[in-house]
């Protein structure tokens, strides 16, 4: 690209890459790039190891800031900040800014598989990426950004973008490859880490996203003003959360910090080692006398319950290790180490719990809720099966709102697992004697109910293939699984899914399609009000449906389709679902309801102006209607 022709620079090309590999490119370019000499090599191999190593995409900004860095510096020089044209000119082509996404990336993938093939191009790139964030850290002009900035957050890393992955990427970059200065400079760091920026902004990034800078300053005061908490985030939890052994011992021999002192979300250091599954920190501060292993957090939380949650199966044998560690402590919702490996389904964990005698496996929460229902709503069948081999263990144990294992796997809004293995549980629970397949819960819901309102038709139909299981069974509300499977019980559930399971329902002989519930409510109408178009015609293609049946508020499918918006702004298509019901004879548009509002009415004062025009321009519809 220096040549100053472009019949020069394409005869260059041809000349560097005729012949030549890939590899053999990207190597002779490397040479180039150091051939430039002095600060241009010093900024083009720097950018590489940057975009190479970082923990995250940077963006110009970052770049350029985390290349203007002098290490052993204790001021930020402005004026050395380099711009990210001269970068891209150091870096002979090997880097681009992707403008859509605002960051700096290499120029192909293969560039990067090639430096991974060759570790030698960049010495100890953790190492020294780890002093360079420590370095801007202790600079001057970072430490005079005290925690009364804390609720200038966003302006602060506006003005200093490099100072927000310094502070949450350090430890990270530490942890992979720790040199002597990077230590020492980690525990100059903490002689002032009271009040740091950086220790806002490592609390702050599980914040991002959820609740603005001034919400979560005002949280960390107030926990702040807890009697058992000294600091929100002192060195000791920070060396403890990044997993940095050699920095964690450090700081316990010069003994400034209390192992056993809460942050302001109430975790101990041991507790942040033992969720990271930080191995080797854990025994170091286990070694402490004074260090508590059963120490609670403000949740009643221990490290052990921290442990199981995470799946650190190495941490959890550590902590288990010590005698004084109650394997089956619960939390403040009376959740057990063993209840968070079974939600999350860790198997390892759960088999090492469960080797302790004192560990009771089916010990219910405060919502009544066993390990084997939470294993089961999030579709862990490996969990399922281990706590189904112990006799203590009932597989059909209901919580406090009457819903079993089986009802949980069925059907679950809170499902964080796919279909499939879901219906791997059903059939685990359905092969237990003891499990009842139609079994009602508080609410007189089963769990073919439970399945047709989030249209689960694989768990339909191995439940509608149990004799015991009623397709038609009405719960305290009157509505049936049709009803359920029309109009789709959370407004999250595709449409689609749920148009099989009608279908599925229909050709049952049992299930009456026009059955309504003890508001008068059909599952048409039901599909109506969802605005589930193709649902309303396949109902509407039963003789039995009256398309025009009144509840007991006077409102007709045509009524609910016309007027509840809600449901509109999710998946429905009230449109098609009008013109679907205005097409039938039956149908009567003028219908007012109880309080005197016929459909058109109710779309007006909706503001859905389209089914408004559908409506108006049916010739039956009256001017009074209006």
């Amino acid at each position: 690209m220096q040549e100053p022709t472009i019949h020069r620079r394409r005869e260059r090309l041809s000349n560097m890459t005729d012949g030549l590999r890939l590899e053999d490119v990207y190597g002779a370019t490397i040479e180039r790039i150091k051939a430039q000499g002095g600060y241009k090599t010093r900024l083009g191999m720097g950018a590489l190891m940057w975009i190479s190593y970082a923990e995250v995409p940077l963006s110009p900004d970052e770049l350029c800031h985390a290349l203007a860095i002098e290490l052993g510096s204790t001021d930020f020089n402005i004026s050395n900040i380099p711009s990210i044209m001269t970068l891209v000119s150091c870096c002979q082509g090997f880097i681009t800014v992707d403008k859509e996404a605002s960051t700096v990336r290499l120029i192909h993938f293969t560039l990067r598989e090639y430096f991974s093939a060759h570790p030698d191009i960049f010495i100890r790139p953790h190492s020294v990426m780890a002093e360079i964030c420590l370095t801007y850290l202790n600079s001057q002009q970072v430490k005079a950004l005290s925690a009364n900035s804390f609720a200038d957050l966003p302006h602060l890393i506006h003005d200093k973008p490099f100072l927000k992955y310094c502070s949450r990427y350090w430890g990270v970059h530490a942890k992979k490859e720790l040199s002597d200065c990077a230590s020492a400079l980690a525990l100059q760091l903490f002689k002032e880490y009271d009040g740091h920026i950086s220790a806002a902004l490592q609390l702050f990034k599980e914040y991002d996203g959820h609740i603005s800078a001034a919400v979560f300053v005002e949280n960390i005061l107030h926990m702040s003003n807890d009697d058992n908490i000294s600091s929100p985030w002192n060195g000791l939890h920070c060396a403890s959360s990044f997993g940095i052994v050699e920095v964690v011992a450090a700081l316990i021999y010069v003994g400034c910090y209390d192992p056993n002192e809460r942050d302001c979300r109430g975790y101990t250091a041991l507790s942040l080692a033992a969720m990271e599954g930080h191995e080797e920190v854990v025994k170091i501060l286990l070694g402490q006398e004074e260090v508590d292993p059963n120490t609670e957090d403000k949740y009643g939380a221990t490290p052990l319950l921290y442990a199981a949650d995470k799946g650190h199966e190495g941490v959890v044998k550590i902590l288990l290790g010590r005698g004084e560690v109650n394997p089956d402590k619960p939390d403040g919702q009376n959740r057990t180490p063993l209840w968070y490996a079974a939600c999350w389904g860790r198997e390892g964990v759960v088999r090492i719990l469960l080797e302790r005698e004192e560990v009771n496996p089916d010990r219910p929460d405060n919502h009544g809720r066993a390990p084997i229902s939470y294993a089961a709503r999030n579709g862990h069948g490996g969990v399922v099966k281990i706590l189904l081999e112990r006799e203590e263990v009932s597989p059909d144990k209901p919580g406090n709102t009457g819903r079993t294992p089986l009802s949980y796997a069925a059907g679950d809004e809170h499902a964080r697992t796919a279909p499939g293995s879901l219906e791997e549980v059903v059939k685990l629970l359905l092969g237990r004697d003891e499990v009842n397949p139609d079994m009602p819960d508080i609410r007189g819901q089963t769990p073919l109910s439970h399945a047709a309102g989030i249209g689960n038709e694989g768990i339909m139909k191995i439940l509608l293939g149990r004799k015991e299981v009623s397709p038609d069974k009405p719960d305290n509300h009157g509505r049936t699984p049709l009803s359920y499977a029309a109009g789709g019980r959370y407004e999250f559930v595709d449409p689609s899914r749920l148009e099989k399971t009608v279908e599925l329902l229909l050709g049952r002989d049992e299930v009456n399609p026009d059955g309504p519930d003890n508001e008068g409510r059909t599952p048409l109408s039901y599909a109506a009000w969802g605005g589930y178009e193709r649902i309303v015609k396949i109902l509407l293609g039963r003789k039995e449906v009256n398309p025009d049946k009144l509840d007991y508020h006077s409102r007709t499918p045509l009524s609910y389709a016309a007027g509840n918006h809600y449901a509109f702004q999710i998946h429905g298509r009230p449109e098609e679902v009008v013109k679907l019901l205005l097409g039938r004879e039956e149908v009567n548009p003028n219908q007012p309801d109880w309080k005197g509002q016929t459909p058109l009415m109710l779309a007006i004062k909706q503001g859905n102006h389209g089914v408004v025009a559908l409506i108006r321009s049916h010739e039956a519809v009256t001017h009074s209607a209006t």
